[in-house]
């Protein structure tokens, strides 16, 4: 493999990488930043109420999106042994 070929396969990882956790990042960044917004209006500063809607929304998240996912990397898999192979 040249290092064209390298590099245009790293740039191809990273895209992938934004694929696969971009969507589940950043929803639980809205869904955290709305709860400490909550928490300091009602000034309850309890540990639990970030924890427990973050890991609802995330697990909704990856049961809806998660196919998705999975050929993404699948797909991404099949072309670096592709690459490699031929």
């Amino acid at each position: 493999m040249t290092d064209v070929a390298i590099s245009s396969l790293m740039y191809e990882m990273f895209g992938a990488a934004v694929k696969l956790s971009g969507p589940v990042l950043v929803v639980s960044m809205i869904i955290g930043i709305l709860i400490s917004i909550l928490q300091a209006a009602t000034q309850i500063h309890e540990q639990t109420i970030t924890f427990v809607p973050k890991l609802l929304v995330v697990g909704l998240i990856l049961l809806m999106m998660g196919s998705n996912m999975m050929k993404t990397l699948s797909d991404f898999t099949i072309h670096v042994f592709n690459t490699m192979l031929g």
